[in-house]
């Protein structure tokens, strides 16, 4: 059964429009990444400037940044949700949705007012925060009725969403799907990262010598699945859990290898097929070790590479979805050159990481892209990597 991701919206520290987006990534724009203070932790993040839709009086419980994101990412293809709503009915389409922290902030605002005030704010609701607003939310605002639910397993959660909304369709739960993800910044997960020591001292530096640590991001990314023809083919998902550390990756990589091998044999591919790979790349230490000596054993030196986290910060549960999109735009663009993302790190390159071919700045594959694949790893070994391609 042949699935198609017919349409996408996105916002991230990039813009808040496809055109937008994929313009900036192409020049390596870092100028998303920015100073903030607001989270008691001074340092670079990547936060959406863009103004986000408001969430109507009848929607209130669900009022938080986080839903905002996705109403906005939604406003992007709502020509795509109409169709597959009036094509399907409402009781075939589902939701599946990866976020970390979900509307959090909104908790850490409501907590700080009951400190000064000893009530809580009236426009607070504990919904704002649950893991599973956002589908709850989006189910409630389109009146579809199919499954709609959350997966939460920290940096991978949108990727992880992938593999789930294929399921409810190849088990004929639904016809549709509207998949992705949302995470906004939140004291929590700055902080909590500042705590881990892994909070970068400036713009992070992807594969860089001096890498020191990530920038956090925010961002929403949403996609419609279905076995309608659309312009790019999900072809393959691989997944694996390593368990080898509650933070730290393992070392020998050998289950991110066996995830990447698994998208690609679920996907009939094999490593030379694949144009570009986004890389996670997050600009640790250990992690950016760990993924290039995962990819040099399994794809060699010669796939075109890259992490865009050092234009966008890493955007936790949403990076996977997000990620994706990227590829989807290169996949989407007409440019017969095949015009790559490049990795922007500001630095030297770390000769002691196993070789890569990261992408420079202004970067072409030398042909139209067909086939890209898509990295995600997260707290506990959760791994996932996702191959689409052109249709």
């Amino acid at each position: 059964m042949t699935l198609y991701l017919n349409d996408l919206g996105l916002l991230c520290a990039l813009g808040n429009s496809k055109t937008e987006v994929l313009k900036r990534l192409l020049v390596g724009d870092r100028s998303g990444l920015a100073i903030s203070d607001e989270f008691g932790t001074r340092c670079m993040v990547g936060a959406v400037s863009s103004d986000l839709p408001e969430i109507g009086e009848l929607y209130r419980i669900y009022n938080c940044r986080n839903n905002r994101l996705l109403l906005a990412a939604l406003s992007q293809i709502e020509s795509a949700v109409t169709d597959i709503i009036t094509r399907f009915g409402a009781d075939r389409i589902g939701i599946v949705l990866g976020t970390s922290t979900s509307g959090v902030r909104n908790t850490e605002l409501a907590l700080a007012y009951w400190a000064k005030h000893g009530v809580l704010p009236e426009e607070f609701h504990y919904k704002q925060q649950q893991m599973g607003a956002g589908a709850d939310f989006l189910a409630d605002f389109l009146g579809v009725n199919g499954p709609a639910y959350t997966i939460s397993t920290a940096c991978s959660s949108s990727g992880k969403a992938f593999a789930s909304a294929r399921r409810l369709i190849r088990l004929g739960l639904c016809d549709a799907v509207i998949v992705g993800g949302a995470d906004s910044l939140s004291g929590l997960t700055v902080n909590g990262f500042a705590a881990l020591e892994s909070i970068s001292t400036g713009r992070c530096k992807p594969f860089g010598l001096h890498r020191d640590g990530i920038n956090i991001g925010e961002a929403a990314s949403l996609f419609v699945l279905s076995k309608e023809p659309g312009p790019v083919v999900l072809q393959g998902i691989g997944a694996s859990s390593d368990a080898y550390h509650f933070a730290a990756p393992d070392p020998e990589a050998t289950d991110v290898i066996k995830a990447m091998r698994n998208a690609l044999d679920d996907a009939g591919k094999t490593p030379e097929q694949i144009d570009y790979l986004n890389l996670h790349g997050t600009a640790t230490v250990l992690n950016d070790a760990m993924e290039s000596k995962a990819v040099n054993t399994l794809f060699g030196s010669t796939v075109a590479a890259s992490s865009s986290k050092g234009m966008t910060g890493h955007t936790l549960g949403a990076a996977a979805a997000l990620e994706l999109a990227f590829c989807w735009l290169l996949l989407t663009n007409d440019d017969e050159q095949g015009a790559l993302i490049p990795n922007i790190n500001d630095d030297e390159p770390d000769s002691e990481l196993s070789a890569l071919n990261l992408v420079k700045q202004g970067g072409v594959l030398g042909r139209r892209i067909n086939t890209c694949q898509s990295n995600a790893f997260a707290f506990g070994g959760n791994n996932v990597s996702i191959v689409v391609g052109r249709a």
